[in-house]
């Protein structure tokens, strides 16, 4: 499994990448894994002020719906709009062009609390 170290994870298997005080957030590659083919993803948040492991969104598979839940606190700022005809990114580019969302974080400290990708790594296996 691929666990980049430029990004931050969550034991719900969310992967985070800070850019100033906007991050963009996905799935990370062992939870695309586990759910098999992703065929639809539902995020009707943008615009909403959500707390950490706050629930996002859902991603569908072929035989289960997933929650997402939020890394840190903030305000969802956009979609990734490719998902919407392409679901299928998430399983061939979890951190790439299968990012789920953009948001503006509101406390930067929140993010240097998730886990590194070597701590992540030991909690997958």
């Amino acid at each position: 499994m691929n666990f980049p170290a430029t990004l931050k994870y969550t034991k719900d298997h969310e992967w985070i990448l800070l850019e100033g005080n906007t991050a963009t957030i996905g799935i990370t590659d062992f939870a695309q894994h586990e759910l098999g083919d992703i065929v639809y993803v539902d995020i009707n948040t943008v615009g909403k002020t959500l707390a950490a492991e706050e629930i996002f969104g859902t991603v569908e598979a072929v035989k289960t719906v997933s929650d997402l839940f939020l890394p840190v606190a903030g305000t969802v700022t956009s979609i990734n709009p490719l998902l919407e005809k392409q679901p299928e990114l998430v399983n061939t580019d979890a951190y790439g062009d299968g990012w789920m969302i953009k948001m503006e974080v509101a406390n930067l400290a929140d993010v240097a609390a998730l886990m590194s990708n070597e701590a992540y790594g030991a909690l997958v296996g």
